[in-house]
């Protein structure tokens, strides 16, 4: 355990990414060394703002993608391999691979022990 005071950065990193592309992402992030993750269906646009589709004979426009949102706490250490693996595995070249964020995390705590910081995540 860290003495009192002590405090190690952390980091969140969110990535959206194409829904297919969402085991190669988890299997790439456990070899990097992420243990858990949380993962939301989301749907949005970016710059193509969505997409054309055809339905029985009439073009309407698909305001909202299907994505999935990938969220990780890791120790500031594993941001860079995490960063790599994400857009290693998650790129496909195409428009609309997605797009990934970091964040500070200020304090972590596991609510079953009250572990705090690294040791939460």
């Amino acid at each position: 355990m860290r003495p009192t005071g002590e405090r190690r950065a952390m980091k969140k990193v969110e990535a959206i990414i194409k829904p297919f592309k969402l085991d190669e992402v988890k299997d790439a992030l456990a070899e990097v060394g992420v243990k858990g993750m949380t993962v939301t269906e989301v749907k949005g646009f970016g710059r193509t703002g969505g997409k054309r589709e055809v339905y029985r004979g009439s073009a309407y426009v698909v305001d909202f993608v299907p994505k999935v949102k990938i969220e990780v706490v890791i120790p500031d250490a594993l941001v860079v391999p995490v960063l790599e693996a994400i857009e290693r595995s998650a790129k496909t070249g195409r428009i609309g691979d997605g797009k990934v964020f970091v964040f500070h995390v200020e304090e972590a705590v596991r609510i079953r022990t009250g572990e705090r910081g690294e040791d939460a995540v």
